[in-house]
């Protein structure tokens, strides 16, 4: 990137200087400048519409392209499609990432089904590269109608402070319910970096250009391509556990945990707003990038429910589409029971948990810090899922469900008859844990490979990892399609 386009990151860009901006100094290679919209009767700006190219990022091949909202409001004609389409066949036949700066008002009114079919084609070739090659969406104004189905096709889609992403504009939603509603409202960033449609954000395009490139770094060439592997560097010099209390009920971050444990203690977390009871998270272990899933205490408890199951999943399948091992840091009660859960439809989304970590073929470590309980306990890539190594703190609880629920169950007329039943519950709680719960039974039983200290936690899992970085793994079957 040029000193001038730093000085003007604050300013929107042109389409020709938002590829600058991703590609490194000199690569930007353009592509079908001199197209011609046969239905507008005029001549088309580069590529009606839209701007193609190739370039490199941190030297590795791409292909690229951006919408021009200056001519015809960024619209999607015929010509225009056929830009996009072309540049999605190539980057699959190069087998290389593919990025998008996406800023159109939807499909061209004038040219009616050859602009709606436009879509269709785009639709097309965006699953045809999924799970095969990253691809990445950066939303730099209005999205509307198809333009946004287009993003949410990616593997990730970062959106700019000045973006907007929905499938009918305001005026539209005003006229058929009567609600009076602005773009920022109807589908701004704090809109969807809580629904999961999007999963960065970014102040201005420039950032957004920015966080892109350091995304690729995690990310391969294509699926089943050899990881590039960066210079080590050291986790920062705290305890894994100094962030975890001693209470089983205190709630803490477990991105502290994350981060002692990663190079650098560097964390590029995923929909950071969107489910915040889990987190999701790329970073790297001894150079290798890695994805990390841990449940978050700091909200909800850290439990499970349908939302954080989607999240969960949905970022699993994109690691091991792109063959990035898994690293599961499991501190939860359980699922979210209740009836809105139930209706939320729950047993569907926990599934898809289950189904991702089940086909999931990389490398994958699990640690459980605190507690694992339920469903949850197998949710969260249990040795019966899959997961290579399962490893547990020397403190940490694991079984059916929590001690004192445990025994509220079973020794419930025994509890409601004593003296103190609050009291009683307490003692025949301390007992069902040490009998029933403790990691050791669990080891002997094989559920768990090891207990282990907190201060070896990295150590194991960089172990581990490199170990299995050598086996050679089956391709998963599934696409990493949207959940």
């Amino acid at each position: 990137m040029t000193l001038a386009l730093l000085e003007r990151q604050d300013e929107r860009l042109s389409p020709l200087e938002r590829l600058e901006t991703l590609a490194d100094p000199g690569s930007l290679q353009l592509l079908r400048t001199q197209m011609r919209s046969r239905r507008m009767g005029e001549r088309a700006r580069p590529g009606d519409g839209v701007l193609a190219a190739h370039g490199r990022v941190d030297g590795r091949p791409v292909y690229c392209y951006a919408q021009d909202a200056t001519f015809a409001g960024g619209s999607l004609g015929e010509a225009h499609a056929k830009t996009i389409i072309e540049v999605l066949r190539l980057a699959g036949r190069a087998r290389v990432p593919v990025i998008g700066f996406i800023e159109s008002a939807g499909a061209r009114m004038q040219e009616g089904l050859a602009a709606l079919s436009g879509y269709g084609s785009i639709f097309r070739e965006h699953v045809a590269l999924s799970g095969l090659v990253p691809q990445i969406s950066i939303v730099c104004g209005p999205a509307a109608g198809g333009s946004a189905y287009g993003p949410a096709l990616n593997d990730f889609v970062i959106m700019t402070a000045r973006s907007a992403m929905f499938l009918t504009g305001p005026a539209v939603v005003t006229e058929v319910t009567g609600e009076e509603i602005d773009m920022s409202s109807l589908g701004g960033t704090r809109v969807h970096e809580r629904n999961g449609v999007c999963h960065l954000t970014a102040p201005t395009e420039v950032d957004a250009a920015l966080m892109a490139r350091e995304l690729l770094a995690y990310l391969p060439q294509h699926g089943g391509d050899a990881q590039h592997v960066w210079p080590r560097a050291e986790a920062p010099a705290v305890p894994p556990d100094q962030a975890v209390p001693s209470q089983p009920r205190k709630v803490y971050d477990v991105r502290h945990v994350a981060a002692a444990l990663v190079d650098g203690g560097r964390l590029m977390e995923i929909s950071p707003r969107w489910s915040r009871n889990i987190v999701c998270a790329l970073a790297r272990v001894e150079g290798r990038a890695i994805g990390i899933v841990a449940n978050q205490p700091q909200h909800l408890g850290g439990v499970l429910d349908a939302s954080a199951a989607q999240k969960a999943a949905r970022f699993v399948r994109t690691c091991n589409s792109f063959g990035l091992p898994l690293l599961v840091l499991v501190d939860t009660p359980g699922f979210l029971p209740g009836s809105r859960q139930e209706k939320d439809g729950v047993i569907r989304h926990g599934a898809k948990l289950v189904h991702a970590f089940a086909e999931a073929t990389v490398p994958s470590v699990t640690v459980i810090l605190r507690k694992a309980f339920g469903g949850a306990f197998i949710a969260m890539n249990s040795k019966a899922l899959g997961a290579d190594y399962v490893f547990a703190w020397p403190n940490a609880e694991v079984g059916v469900m929590g001690a004192e629920q445990a025994v509220g169950i079973l020794n419930r007329r025994e509890i409601a008859a004593a003296d103190d039943p609050a009291v009683h519950r307490r003692s025949l709680a301390g007992d069902y844990s040490a009998e029933h719960l403790h990691v050791d039974g669990a080891a002997a039983d094989g559920f768990i490979d090891e207990a282990i200290a907190p201060s070896s936690t990295r150590h194991r899992i960089s172990s581990c990892l490199e170990t299995l970085a050598a086996v050679e793994r089956p391709q998963s079957r599934a696409r990493n399609i949207p959940l």
